[in-house]
């Protein structure tokens, strides 16, 4: 596979090897002392060793905080800045999927910006301004899912309350991103489908989302034809690398889409997190065709340009949401919450936080509390 490099607008090296270009740039930037930031489940895999010694190699004296886990939390992040601060480091590695790549960019925000994670939450009337230099970081993707390395945004959640902030600032972009497929060709089938049904979501939901930004539109159109041709064969032939690579190209994509906005799956993807702490992929999953029900009528156009773009033969509005009912049975998402263990007696809860989220105000159709009463009952 050809190496590729390009920007738009952080720069993007993309091809099997180019994690073996981070430790030449970072001591290009005049860095030595980067600090590796990623999740405990990669932390004990080999690649996080190759990493390190591949860093050491280009003169470079890497630590790592490998305190990352599940969705993450303020305090991973709190630890992880006072991890930086004990190894006086200069520069981060951020190094995983998006939970590790999130951690990363807040972490980088603390160490250089007074006071509270949560006094920079994206919409707070009294935020305060992300305006100062910040350590020089690049983004390593393991996953194919987030894109959280083209990013501008970061969430994290509450330790008490499990809600879920955004901190926003296209000063969060990653300052190089060196995406390579093959740190993706051993997740495991649950692993690959949960996080390519959160690109595809963020994909779909761009593409949806208020507001005219071409721009956008084209690359969520592209992302989804992309994700229609190679999900399934990356979960069942996991070392198909042309498929991997085609996934990654597309979780990336849908990051850069979704600054048009996302809508009502996120959240009530956001509400599973954090009141059953679902994965935030296979809550996606879950509840994608089920939640943009809500949305056909109001641009049926729309449902019918996707349709056309994972090349149904059909392009009845509701030939999407009967494709997205296979694609999750082909990759293995439960149909509805009761796959996941979510019962009734939480939809209370659920709905609180939905309705709090800042995803569903971009929702082509409005929702409301009863909208989130109505697409929970039907997932289950």
């Amino acid at each position: 596979m050809a190496m590729h490099q390009f920007s738009f607008p952080t720069p993007i090296s993309f091809g099997e090897g180019v994690r073996n270009l981070v430790g030449e740039h970072l001591r290009g930037q005049g860095l030595s002392r980067p600090l590796v930031v990623t999740d405990r489940g990669i932390a004990a895999l080999p690649m996080r060793e190759e990493l390190e010694a591949h860093l050491r190699s280009a003169r470079l004296t890497p630590s790592l905080f490998s305190g990352v886990h599940g969705n993450p939390v303020k305090s991973q992040v709190v630890a992880g800045v006072a991890a930086y601060r004990a190894d006086d480091a200069d520069s981060i590695v951020g190094f995983g999927g998006g939970a590790a790549l999130d951690v990363a960019k807040t972490i980088a925000l603390l160490v250089s910006h007074p006071g509270d994670l949560f006094d920079y939450e994206d919409g707070k009337p009294d935020a305060l301004p992300v305006d100062g230099p910040m350590p020089y970081w690049v983004a390593i993707p393991t996953t194919a899912g987030t894109g959280s390395e083209v990013g501008r945004s970061a969430v994290v959640s509450d330790d008490a309350t499990h809600l879920k902030r955004i901190i926003f600032s296209p000063r969060l972009l990653a300052r190089a991103v060196f995406a390579d497929p093959e740190l993706t060709l051993g997740l495991p089938a649950p692993v690959t489908a949960a996080t390519g049904m959160d690109a595809l979501s963020h994909n779909v939901e761009a593409y949806l989302a208020r507001g005219f930004h071409p721009l956008c539109d084209g690359i969520a159109l592209e992302g989804m034809r992309l994700v229609s041709r190679n999900l399934v064969t990356c979960v069942r032939e996991p070392g198909n690398r042309e498929a991997r690579a085609a996934m990654l190209m597309a979780s990336m994509m849908g990051a850069i889409a979704f600054q048009k906005g996302l809508g009502i799956v996120h959240s009530c993807a956001h509400a599973l997190s954090a009141v059953a702490d679902l994965h935030h992929g296979l809550a996606c999953g879950i509840m994608i065709d089920h939640a943009l029900a809500h949305n056909v009528g109001a641009v049926p156009e729309r449902f019918q340009a996707m349709a056309q773009s994972v090349g149904l033969k059909s392009e009845a509005p509701d030939a999407f949401l009967r494709w997205l009912a296979e694609l999750k049975g082909a990759v293995g998402i439960p149909p509805g919450l009761g796959g996941a263990g979510v019962t009734r007696d939480r939809f209370g809860k659920l709905v609180e936080v939905a309705i709090a989220d800042g995803c569903h105000p971009s929702n082509p159709r409005a929702c409301n509390r009863e909208t989130f009463v109505g697409v929970f009952t039907a997932a289950l």
